[in-house]
């Protein structure tokens, strides 16, 4: 029986994946074309499993070459001899190993580099035994590289980039042979490394990978393809899942981020039965993606190590995401901005609109928890819920929204009732987001519906024991642009199929009267706060 996969390579047979059919035809067209590039997409974002079923399509077409640098020591990249003795046994590895159809003549040039004293051995040699070989082959040679990331600080790769892209740039000028295509993998984009610069070599100006085409091709998993994976798993284990809608929730939450994807889904699979859950039909339902996902928000990885680290490396945006998301501030793209490329680059944020945003829903959830569990501005609050949280559970288990903002209204009230209209305004739903966490961490998760959070409004949607609770805070401009809040807050539950919502209003005007009180709004029930 087939398995969900989030470590190493997915495999077809073995393993529920999305259909990678047309993402590889894709790929395979900038191959026909005799394209020279990289795939640099960030950690556990389906890189090698996708080269894996290209390498299987150029097979009849093609001689692949596919090398992983991952496999070979850093001490190879000592000087272009050593480096080249490595993709030498590397070659030779493929021909005895997987069965690549590499003439006897060539493996002889290969295992001579192989084999020579180091002094007696020049990065020529490699390229001189490719082109002999090209030049007499019946198929032409494909070569892909994955996990380059450990080499591109060296000058060595740097080098043998080079002498890649010199014999695609004398291949179309001059005709001389050349590999059909070079395809490098990792997280790093090499096309923008210079080389370092030396005096008696001034062709190093240039990137050695300049030639390389962009890489425009949709790495993210579709909501399409996400329920064609559900439905193979479905007609295996028969829960009676509504794979549209699971599909869905899944794409809403991580953005198509292949990692999280598949990990949603293996957490349901195996972890939430019989712990949560008592049968897979249960726990394959929204409830369940809702469970999984706050699984995934408490435990350690090293995908998420990763995000911390670059922002404990980069304080200065990591100040800026801190006010996109608790601030409702926006933050420009700014392509040439090395720490916005750094986390671009992990998969972090994205270009959306040119401004920044954090690049899936998940995320922006885990640094929620971050921001407010790193800062001590706000500890009174935080304590007083935690003492409290037994109070906002009835007695069904279900959460008091209402009884949360009449209390928080009231502490906050007395702890902070100096402070200004201005910090009010600019720290006062990152208070209240504070008060909140205590109250359902262990039980619940919440996230940010990105599309309200700005200056003037945040929907902050709680997930709770399959539940969802809409709470829209805002900071108050008057009673016509509260009206329009309730018109919108109204229209937003019927997305949800709720018919309660809640409403808390941060509130300057002098004659305001702090507190909750009930609203009809249309058919919706409205509790409106008023701090």
């Amino acid at each position: 029986m087939k398995k969900f996969n989030t470590t190493a390579v997915c495999i077809p047979s073995k393993h529920y994946m999305v259909d990678l059919t047309e993402r590889v035809k894709e790929i395979k067209k900038l191959v026909d074309d005799g394209r020279y590039f990289t795939i640099n997409r960030a950690r556990q974002y389906g890189k090698t499993t996708t080269l894996t079923e290209l390498n299987k399509q150029l097979q009849n077409q093609y001689i692949v070459l596919s090398l992983d640098f991952q496999s070979i020591d850093n001490d190879v990249f000592k000087n272009g001899a050593t480096f080249s003795q490595a993709i030498a046994r590397l070659i030779l590895d493929l021909k005895e190993f997987k069965n690549v159809p590499i003439p006897d003549e060539t493996l002889t040039n290969f295992d001579k580099i192989n084999n020579s004293e180091v002094d007696r051995i020049k990065m020529d040699d490699l390229f001189r035994t490719f082109k002999r070989w090209i030049v007499k082959s019946e198929k032409p040679v494909v070569l892909i590289i994955d996990e380059i990331d450990s080499a591109t600080n060296n000058q060595v790769f740097l080098d043998f980039l080079a002498g890649l892209r010199d014999g695609y740039i004398a291949r179309d000028r001059d005709g001389i042979p050349a590999l059909q295509s070079v395809i490098l993998s990792g997280v790093t984009d090499i096309k923008h490394i210079k080389s370092k610069i030396r005096p008696d070599d001034q062709h190093k100006l240039n990137s050695p990978w300049n030639i390389a085409a962009d890489f425009d091709v949709d790495m993210s998993l579709s909501e399409t393809g996400i329920k064609g994976m559900l439905d193979e798993y479905e007609a295996d284990h028969h829960t009676g899942m509504d794979t549209a809608s699971i599909a869905k929730s899944i794409r809403e939450y991580t953005n198509g981020y292949p990692y999280l994807v598949s990990r949603i889904c293996e957490l349901i699979d195996i972890k939430l039965v019989p712990g949560k859950f008592k049968t897979l039909s249960e726990a394959w339902s929204l409830y369940g993606v809702d469970e999984a996902v706050k699984k995934i928000l408490s435990e350690e990885s090293s995908l998420f190590e990763s995000l911390s680290g670059k922002l404990e490396n980069y304080p200065e945006l990591k100040g800026q995401l801190r006010r996109i998301l608790l601030r409702g501030e926006t933050i420009a793209h700014l392509p040439d901005d090395e720490e916005q490329k750094q986390l671009r680059m992990y998969g972090f944020i994205v270009n959306n609109h040119n401004t920044v945003a954090i690049a899936n829903r998940i995320f922006e959830m885990r640094l929620y928890n971050y921001f407010i569990g790193e800062s001590n501005k706000n500890e009174d609050l935080k304590q007083l819920a935690a003492a409290n949280k037994s109070i906002f559970v009835d007695e069904d288990g279900w959460l008091n929204i209402r009884k949360i903002m009449e209390h928080f209204i009231k502490e906050h009230n007395i702890i902070h009732e100096g402070d200004s209209e201005k910090f009010l305004e600019q720290e006062g739903r990152e208070r209240f987001l504070t008060y909140l966490a205590p109250i359902i961490n262990g039980t619940g998760t919440y996230s940010i519906e990105e599309q309200t959070r700005d200056h003037k409004r945040m929907d902050v949607v709680v997930h709770y024991l399959g539940r969802r609770y809409i709470i829209e805070l805002k900071i108050w401009r008057g009673e016509r642009y509260n009206a329009e809040g309730e018109k919108q807050i109204s229209e937003y539950l019927d997305r949800f199929g709720l018919d309660t919502g809640y409403m808390l209003s941060f509130n300057f005007n002098k004659k305001k009267e702090p507190g909750v009180h009930l609203v009809h709004v249309g058919d919706k029930l409205l509790y409106e706060g008023t701090v």
